[in-house]
This record gives C-alpha cells, structure tokens and sequence, in this order.
C-alpha cells in the first residue's frame, strides 16, 4: 500500500518524498479562513451597492467582480485584470478561462470551475446594458487602485489592509480548498503552479479527471449532504470479485491507496470498473489514532501517518483532526472518557487506521 510517510527521528519509518506537495501549505495564520472571507465578499457587495451615482456604482460594480473572480478561481489578480469576460468566461459549464497567451507569465491556460450562482450573478451582471457599454475597456484598470479597494474593504472588516492583498485573497482560496479536502494536486492545477513533479498515480489521471474532481468540490462547497467528515477522491485501480464481497482499490490523486470492501450487488449497481472516478468516505467515529514509532500492525488495511491539528474536547466525545502530509486532513471522533486515556495533544504524530469495511464509496 503506498502512504504519505513523514520521518520520525529514531524511527523505523521510511520517509516518502513529498512529490504530492507540489504546492506547499499557504501560512494559515495570515490567510482569511471562509467566515473572514465571506465578510470581505459582503463588504464589497455593500459597498458597491451604497453609491447613488451610477459612474460610482459601475465602476464599485467591476471592483466587485474583480473580488469574486479572485477569490472563487484563486487567480492572480494580473490574470483577472487580463480577461474578456464576455469570451473567457463559459456560463453553460462555469468555467473561466485564465492564464492566456500574451500575459508575461510562466502559467499555462487552464479553465477554473467557479460556483454556479457566481457565474448567474457575473452573466447578468454582463447582460446589463449599462454595464456591458461600462465595460467597453473590460478589466483595464490600474492594478494600484484595485489594490486600494482592497486594502480598505479589509479595513473596513476590522482586518489589517495587509490581509487583503490580492495574494492573500488568492492564498486564502487555496487553503478553504485544501481544508474541504480537494486533493492537494487539483487546488495545483486550479492556482496554475507547475506540475514538473508528479507522481505516476497522478499521471494517470487525465485532464478531464481533474476537471471533473474540481467540478464536484466546487459544486458541493456550499450545500454538503453528508455527515461523514472524511473524503477520499480517486480512480479504481483494482477489483477483486468474490462469490459474495468484492475487495475495490482506489488510488487518490495524490498517490494514497484505499481498499474498501463491498458486496457484488453493490459493484454492479454502482457500474464500478477499473478506472472509474470515485469518492470514498469513512465516518468520524470508525476512524482509529494510534500514536506509534512503528507502522501498527493491524488487521486494518488502510494506515495513514499525520500530525494532529485541531482537538475539540466536549463532554460526551471529542474530536481530533489529523493532517496527513499531502495536507488532506482525516476526523476521528472519540469518548472523552477514552480520550483522557489516550492522553493525545495538538501536534503529536499518530497513525490514522480504519478497515476497509468501513469505506463507502459513492459515483457522484
């Protein structure tokens, strides 16, 4: 089984190259988490609505897509300034096309998923005929004075002006992203970083895969259905039939290998097949940490080495939030009783372990 490893000092634990990292974790501490992010987006849509003169209000109007444009794609703001919204961006399949040829920049063009009631709102934006004459120059604008706006709607939020750089809107993005649990390489592709170190499992994955992994995140960003905490996306790399249960492997983007085991019925009804895209979800309370040097040994077939994050103690159980090193990040939900026992602290390493028959798999 192939597993992100990190090494242990004095350990017996092999350390894997981080080839899955192929952008590293943005600082938390100086990133806008969803709440902050959500204030500044209220506070340009205030603000552009406030003004009674209609030069005023356009022209607050194109800040604002400027603002949902970064922070929806995770685009630089040069690339957002470059774009002909009435070509670039596909509102059937809400995609933005950024990066083309001409801007002074190592990227290539890739197409971004945004969410669908943004691309609504950015098309009647487009479609309002005193707008669309506005925008006769499209995004042309000093990048100084978009930066300016800003600065002071971050301010405006009681957040430092620093923090509300177009970077740190970009950063922030990735992070939301990465903490939603979409695969490290896909939120890659998505900010446009190179792909120079790749690992063969990610190879494998064609373009339209990516694009159809992004699709469903953003998709579901905002209306999750599920209670399990714990995803997994990937293609099925093996199965193995039996006369009652079959034994799927699916391998992640990032290279992660999980073994799940469902019944033949099952395995017809989803229409499962060597290659096929798939989510793979384990609830919180099958999830088992195992602080150890070693790699446990365990009848569980799916182990996972990270460090512990987040600890939420409540009075019936507590929850523990691990970071494995491709930045996923796994829930494991305890007794407190047996909490107290285990006696984990924020940043300890432990083995994340669950069984296959813990494994649900879903074709959506």
């Amino acid at each position: 089984m192939v597993r992100h490893r990190q090494h242990i000092p004095g350990s017996s634990i092999p350390e894997r190259s981080s080839h899955a990292r192929i952008i590293s974790m943005p600082d938390e501490a100086y990133c806008l988490d969803t709440v902050k992010l959500t204030q500044m987006e209220q506070s340009f849509r205030t603000w552009a609505e406030e003004s009674p003169r209609a030069d005023v209000h356009l022209s607050r109007k194109r800040i604002l897509l400027i603002f949902l444009l970064i922070r929806y794609t995770g685009a630089k703001l040069n690339e957002v300034l470059a774009l002909n919204p009435f070509h670039d961006i596909d509102f059937k399949r809400r995609l933005v096309l950024l990066g083309k040829t001409g801007i002074k920049d190592s990227r290539l063009p890739r197409e971004v998923q945004i969410p669908e009631e943004i691309s609504e709102e950015i098309k009647a934006a487009l479609n309002d005929s005193s707008f669309k004459k506005y925008l006769d120059n499209l995004f042309k604008i000093d990048p100084g004075h978009v930066r300016r706006k800003f600065y002071e709607r971050a301010l405006a939020c009681g957040f430092p002006s620093a923090i509300g750089a177009p970077e740190i809107i970009r950063k922030s993005r990735a992070v939301e992203l990465m903490q939603s649990n979409m695969p490290l390489p896909v939120v890659q592709r998505m900010l446009g970083h190179s792909t120079l170190n790749v690992t063969a499992s990610y190879v494998a994955f064609s373009d339209d895969d990516i694009q159809q992994v992004a699709k469903y995140f953003i998709e579901k960003e905002s209306s999750r259905k599920t209670s399990a905490r714990n995803r997994f996306f990937g293609k099925i790399q093996s199965i193995q039939k039996g006369d009652i249960q079959s034994k799927v492997e699916m391998v992640t983007i990032s290279g992660d290998r999980v073994t799940t085991l469902i019944t033949n019925d099952s395995l017809s009804r989803l229409g499962l097949k060597k290659g096929s895209l798939i989510t793979a979800e384990v609830k919180a309370p099958w999830v088992i940490l195992q602080k150890s040097d070693r790699e446990p040994e365990s009848t569980a077939e799916n182990r996972f080495f990270g460090n512990i994050k987040r600890i939420s103690r409540g009075k019936i159980t507590t929850e523990y939030v691990v970071r494995i090193s491709d930045g996923t990040e796994l829930c494991s939900v305890v007794s407190t009783e047996n909490a107290h026992q285990m006696g984990f602290q924020e940043n300890d390493q432990v083995w994340v372990i669950f069984n296959s028959f813990s494994v649900v798999l879903h074709t959506d």
